[in-house]
This record gives C-alpha cells, sequence and structure tokens, in this order.
C-alpha cells in the first residue's frame, strides 16, 4: 500500500540539504527526474497539498539511502523545495531516515545553522549526545 506524504521541512538551501545527506551517509542525485516509489497511488489517504496524481513519483532530484528500495523526491516549489517520499514500510525509508524523516530534518538544520552562523562570522562547535544535537556558537 503506498502513501506519497511530504516531509514537513522546507528547504532553502541545496548545498544545504547536499551537505545534511553526505553526512548521514545519503546520496543527492542531481537532475534525476523521478523517484522510487510502490508505483501506484492506493487512495485510502490523501495526496500531499498542492500535488496531483500525475505528479507523483517525478521531481527535480533524488535522494538515495542506503538499504532503502524507495527514494525521496526534491520537488521545486517556487524559489524552495520541498521532499515527497513514499513512507509504506516496504520501501525501506522510514527505517533508515527515521519517523518523519527526522534524521534527514536534523541534519538539514544543523547543516544550514552551521553555514548561516559561519557566514556571519560565528565559530560553530557542535555538540551531540543522545541523539540530539546543540550547536554553540561564539563570536570570532
Amino acid at each position: 500500500m503506498s502513501h506519497i506524504s511530504k516531509i514537513e521541512l522546507v528547504i532553502q538551501s541545496l548545498t544545504d540539504l547536499k551537505k545534511a545527506c553526505r553526512d548521514k551517509g545519503f546520496e543527492f542525485v542531481e537532475n534525476q527526474k523521478t523517484y522510487k516509489w510502490y508505483g501506484t497511488w492506493v487512495g485510502s489517504a490523501e495526496l500531499p497539498e498542492g500535488i496531483s496524481k500525475d505528479q507523483l513519483g517525478k521531481c527535480e532530484h533524488a535522494i538515495r539511502v542506503p538499504g532503502a528500495t524507495y527514494e525521496i523526491g526534491v520537488v521545486r516549489r517556487g524559489s524552495s523545495y520541498l521532499l515527497l517520499w513514499d513512507n509504506w514500510q516496504s520501501g525501506g525509508l522510514e527505517v533508515k531516515v527515521g519517523p518523519g524523516a527526522g534524521k534527514l530534518k536534523q541534519a538539514y538544520a544543523v547543516a544550514r545553522t552551521r553555514r548561516k552562523a559561519r557566514q556571519a562570522g560565528y565559530r560553530v562547535r557542535e555538540l551531540v549526545s543522545d541523539k540530539r544535537v546543540r550547536l554553540v556558537l561564539q563570536v570570532a
């Protein structure tokens, strides 16, 4: 059974998304126009807002996750991007990227914050404990 869901994250920077993917061991595939999913809309759940059935499986870029059959689609919406995925268990994505894609969302937030802080002249230190990340910013 297939359910395409939107990962609740607005991507403002592909640079930061690529860094997040590298940090998590995922592969950002530039200019891949489709992402792997079940392939047929089951219709028992709502489509993601702004996405029609004929747009399912189409993207500007994709994210491959080692050990998962399905992929994450990176879809342009205006000046930003959204991420679509089929989180049905047989595709293996949720096991690898966490519920709601939490691991990818956290890695993107860390990459974006680090880059923006450095641009503003801060030194950044990362402290990790119990799956939590704390960034410490210091005036350079």
